[in-house]
């Protein structure tokens, strides 16, 4: 008898797990879902949006085993936000949207401009929303930009975002924005957020004669001399006040970012020869520790002293280059530190007196200095930092990377 009731127990158990979970097997199953790589979002007429959505497909193999390049499929909607946009896309593709693959959230320049904190928080709200997706305004159409992103080494084009951002630790040209930093960045009040400046590359820069070799690190998307299979660019940084979009930042001026942020392992600048004002020299500079920052707030105008210690290898050598003297390597050195104040300066100020944002994040230094969260908010930091001032203090070791040596 105990033995009937314990196999009745047990059959009634599996029947009752079958009934709960086959529902919801089904609906999750991957051919009931449609898997957004990326989402551009435009403005459109009478006050609506333009929501593109690029989905994956199933790559193909080859008979000799090799995976094919497969295109994404794109659709858009106009709807009066983003939330109904994604409702009737829904409905649309006859499965259900799954936005936990999405890599990447692209917003037009137009609509940046005038806010975006809705359909930030929107997708932040979006628990499948992943905080490490990748934020980007592109100076075209956001749809544009995904109609002509087409990586070359990548068969798939959710692979290509999602490592598209690696080599901002090797040149400083493009931030990892994600869009959980962009949230924290608009609800605290010690920093102003920023975004990848995304572009297509239509306004190609004139040869500059012996200076065009400095003049690419002042290019960004859309101005860079890069022709290939790839349409789409992302170089320099969109840099925001709160959620609306205030200025672009160079691809010089994003590695200077990047660096007084400890957010680079090295990158390569060019900067006047001592020995021949019309040549330059290309140097790796690897940063040595963090950036030391320091922010003074004893008056409604504040003082901030930064710190920057590099050592940096001569990348470029010619047959008559003269890199192993120490004292060429000292002039050489005190030139670099002399470019990259006067780069430093210049940045900084531009963030303070034309940006008005302190996209550096210089407040949580700031913070420091006040007993209480309230005395800070009393000296208002997001609206001093413009009339802030600044002492740069930089200090490079060069060295020769020439493996041939005079014997």
């Amino acid at each position: 008898m105990n033995k009937l009731v314990r196999n009745l127990f047990i059959f009634i158990l599996i029947i009752v797990f079958v009934i709960a979970f086959s529902s919801s097997y089904l609906s999750l199953s991957i051919d009931n879902l449609a898997y957004v790589l990326a989402i551009g979002i435009d403005k459109g007429e009478d006050n609506n949006l333009e929501v593109s959505f690029q989905f994956s497909t199933t790559s193909k193999t080859t008979e000799s085993g090799s995976t094919e390049k497969t295109p994404s499929i794109m659709d858009s909607v106009t709807a009066p936000s983003l939330s109904t946009a994604i409702n009737l896309m829904d409905s649309y593709m006859g499965k259900e949207i799954n936005l936990s693959h999405c890599k990447v959230i692209i917003f037009s320049e137009e609509l940046a401009e005038e806010g975006i904190s809705e359909e930030i928080y929107t997708l932040i709200n979006d628990t499948q929303i992943r905080p490490s997706a990748n934020i980007v305004v592109s100076k075209c159409n956001a749809k544009l930009y995904m109609e002509e992103t087409s990586p070359e080494l990548e068969n798939l084009v959710s692979k290509y975002y999602e490592i598209f951002t690696n080599s901002s630790k090797y040149t400083g040209f493009k931030p990892n924005a994600t869009i959980g930093d962009f949230f924290n960045a608009i609800i605290c009040k010690t920093c102003d957020p920023i975004a990848i400046l995304g572009g297509i590359s239509t306004e190609k820069p004139e040869n500059q004669g012996n200076n065009h070799i400095q003049e690419n690190y002042n290019v960004k998307s859309n101005q860079t001399p890069i022709e290939g299979e790839n349409g789409a660019e992302n170089i320099g940084i969109a840099a925001f006040k709160d959620d609306k979009l205030v200025g672009e930042l160079c691809a010089l001026e994003t590695t200077t970012l990047l660096a007084l942020r400890n957010e680079v392992d090295r990158f390569l600048i060019s900067l006047p020869d001592p020995d021949d004002v019309n040549s330059y020299i290309d140097i790796y500079l690897y940063p040595q520790g963090s950036t030391s920052i320091d922010v003074d707030t004893s008056n409604s105008s504040p003082y901030i002293k930064v710190n920057a210690k590099f050592t940096g290898r001569i990348y470029s050598m010619s047959n008559n280059s003269q890199y192993l003297d120490p004292a060429i390597l000292d002039d050489i050195s005190q030139t670099c530190n002399k470019y990259l104040e006067s780069v430093f300066c210049d940045y900084l100020y531009k963030t303070a007196k034309e940006f008005k944002s302190d996209i550096n994040g210089f407040g949580k230094y700031a913070l420091s200095n006040f007993f209480t969260t309230q005395d800070y908010d009393n000296y208002n930091w997001r609206n001093n930092y413009q009339n802030a001032f600044f002492e740069v203090h930089v200090d490079t070791s060069i060295k020769s990377s020439m493996l041939i040596t005079e014997t």
